[in-house]
């Protein structure tokens, strides 16, 4: 007889998993996202990318990578076909030749006031049919806020 892994402790991993029911949550949605702008040839990665360039000063890679959760390679790759498209553009940063800025182009602009009334369609929907979406958000919210290990601090004959 084989030595095997209990099958019933897959099914406790897949009841309980939070970081299972989160990555499943999220390929749904990210799936019905990419089917809304596929009309645009956008990805909701993408249009999330896009929205968080919206703002009055060009983000560095560093903070933009922060804010999505994102390493910096993967969001090099995500930058990378938006800037042959001419949507956004990526520039030397002023004070520090070293880092990179991104910016939205015209062109960058005007594809996010096309898929912002999508966008709002969607998640109306999507509120709609989930009920407490302000309680979800603050969830995910207290999940994306960084983890912090729980660890004792070992306490040895001779700690106070």
């Amino acid at each position: 007889m084989r030595d095997t892994f209990p099958h019933v402790k897959t099914v406790e991993v897949a009841q309980a998993c939070l970081c299972l029911h989160v990555q499943r949550a999220a390929r749904v949605l990210a799936r019905h996202f990419d089917e809304v702008f596929r009309p645009l040839d956008l990805t909701n990665g993408q249009f999330s990318l896009l929205m968080a360039l919206n703002r009055p000063q060009a983000p560095t890679v560093g903070e933009l990578a922060s804010f999505l959760a994102m390493d910096r390679t993967t969001l090099t790759a995500l930058i990378k076909p938006l800037e042959r498209r001419g949507l956004l553009a990526v520039i030397v940063d002023e004070q520090d030749r070293r880092k990179r800025r991104v910016r939205l182009t015209t062109a960058g602009h005007a594809l996010l006031k096309q898929a912002y009334p999508l966008w709002c369609d969607a998640h109306a929907a999507l509120e709609r049919q989930f009920g407490d979406a302000p309680a979800l958000r603050a969830l995910l919210g207290r999940v994306t806020s960084p983890i912090r290990p729980n660890r004792e601090t070992p306490k040895g004959p001779s700690a106070p």
